[in-house]
């Protein structure tokens, strides 16, 4: 059994280096991956319109539909950039797309799945944003919106978002913030706990409880894989 995990790649244009990279990386996946979990942001913005109008995505897609096609399973959980997949992912990929967190059984095991934006419950002004852009309105939006609007409106929150990046990592201690959270799900039962979101790369060990915290495709090329039972955090370089 082979898994891979990856978070928050962010793509923007397919001239960027990280762009360029997960484009390889995914092609060497082709094969020889079970399950590809995208634990959310993987892009920059994407919201799930009838057909795909974000046509400098279409690279990236491509690879996903051959790995869909190799027999990779592909199971997506919502960011706080990618949400209301749509049916290229649901209905072209086959994925499973979860909205929010999730737990599944991986040989055996309890894997608690999440992007990692609702780790912070005191992040009140976030969790209102969340709830806004994962709603029904949001999405029924898609229907009368054009694309180029919407790829606009994002542009300004993203600008916005990594303003405000620095005062939040200076306000909020995100490695305890996460560790105190997967603590809460060991409790309940979940064996593993892979988060996304806060591009911060870790791997904790401690009783048979593993906490994955996959960094990020931006800065660190970093993410997890599951190979017979046994999670590892790794980093994608260009040879």
């Amino acid at each position: 059994m082979r898994a891979i995990f990856i978070a928050d790649a962010h793509l923007r244009h397919e001239g960027d280096e990280n762009y360029r990279l997960l484009v390889e990386f995914l092609t060497e996946l082709r094969g020889t991956v079970d399950t590809l979990f995208i634990l959310g942001d993987l892009f920059e913005f994407w919201i799930g319109y009838e057909t795909v109008p974000f046509t400098h995505y279409l690279p990236i897609l491509k690879k996903l539909r051959e790995l869909a096609e190799s027999g990779t399973e592909i199971v997506y959980l919502e960011g706080n950039h990618d949400f209301h997949m749509g049916p290229f992912f649901t209905k072209t990929l086959g994925a499973r797309v979860h909205p929010g967190p999730a737990v599944v059984t991986i040989e055996g095991k309890q894997v608690y799945l999440c992007h990692g934006d609702e780790v912070n419950s005191r992040d009140y002004s976030y969790r209102l944003l969340r709830i806004i852009l994962h709603s029904s309105l949001v999405r029924a939006a898609t229907r009368v919106v054009p694309p180029s609007v919407a790829s606009r409106i994002a542009e300004r929150m993203s600008r916005g978002s990594r303003k405000n990046h620095g005062r939040r990592q200076h306000r909020w201690d995100y490695p305890a913030l996460l560790r105190e959270f997967a603590t809460r799900r060991f409790r309940e039962g979940c064996d593993v706990v892979v988060s996304g979101h806060f591009h911060i790369p870790f791997l904790d060990e401690a009783d048979g409880k593993v906490l994955l915290s996959l960094g990020d495709w931006l800065t660190h090329y970093t993410y997890g894989e599951w190979r017979d039972g046994t999670l590892t955090l790794k980093s994608y370089r260009q040879t």
